[in-house]
């Protein structure tokens, strides 16, 4: 096996360094730091910063997500595969012309996927994150716009009441679980786009109560959450005037809340 920056005895002495790392897919990785290598030096360095711990998507500068390939800078949130089950059920409840946005967007995502999936005519999204904002906008550009700001605070007055689709990634670990998380997330991604307070819906609650206000009647609100949460996040969407349900896949390992604005 070669690469284009030589033979198989340097892919496989990228291998055993990476697993000698701690590198589950050891193999595949150095397949994709050697195709992703614009020369030798930047070959090395990609695999030192991997072997010191950084998440490969950081080192790769891009993360695959619903078959599409989006940038990620280092310490911007990178998507996870059970996220693409939130994508495929806001794309169900898209429709032709539609305005969507996308909180909590980190790299901008959710909001490409789902440009990708349907029909979108207008596309907006946030974080309070200023690299990950930058990020999104570099992943948005001819595709939507991306703002700096806290949930609903930067978007258009003039969305008010017309918002079709409102999808977030919102964080949702509770606090005290932090510690738990795996170092790739803990070490190398923005806290705030992790930590979910106490019970880890803090920022969904939020988000919940301030749904009816941009939603248009018969519009969705999409949130990630876990499925221990499910059951206290479906209250807080009823408290908030929307009708909830919660969608699961068992094959990606992913919950969501769908709740649909109830109203004239």
């Amino acid at each position: 096996m070669t690469t284009r920056h030589g033979c198989s005895a340097l892919l496989d002495d990228i291998v055993a360094r990476l697993r000698a790392a701690g590198c589950v897919f050891a193999e595949d990785e150095a397949r994709l730091i050697g195709e992703t290598a614009k020369d030798q030096a930047e070959l090395e360095r990609m695999v030192a910063r991997r072997v010191a711990g950084l998440p490969l998507e950081h080192v790769l500068g891009w993360a695959e997500f619903c078959g599409l390939r989006i940038a990620v800078e280092p310490g911007v949130f990178v998507p996870r595969v059970r996220t693409e089950f939130l994508v495929e059920q806001a794309a169900a409840l898209t429709s032709a012309g539609a305005v969507v946005v996308d909180l909590c967007c980190g790299s901008g995502a959710l909001g490409v996927a789902l440009a990708a999936a349907a029909a979108v005519a207008e596309l907006h999204a946030v974080d309070i994150d200023p690299v990950a904002v930058a990020c999104a906008a570099a992943n948005l550009a001819g595709i939507g716009t991306a703002y700096l700001g806290d949930l609903y605070q930067p978007l258009p007055p003039s969305l008010r009441g017309r918002v079709d689709v409102v999808v977030a990634n919102v964080p949702y670990v509770p606090s005290a679980q932090m510690q738990l998380l795996p170092a790739e997330a803990r070490l190398h991604e923005a806290r705030i786009a992790l930590d979910g307070g106490a019970d880890g819906l803090d920022v969904l609650r939020r988000l919940a109560a301030g749904a009816p206000m941009w939603l248009k009647p018969g519009g969705h609100l999409l949130i990630e959450t876990s499925e221990r949460q499910a059951s206290v996040a479906s209250v807080v969407f009823a408290e908030h005037g929307l009708r909830p349900r919660v969608a699961s896949s068992a094959e990606l390992g992913g919950t969501v809340i769908v709740g649909v604005r109830l109203g004239q």
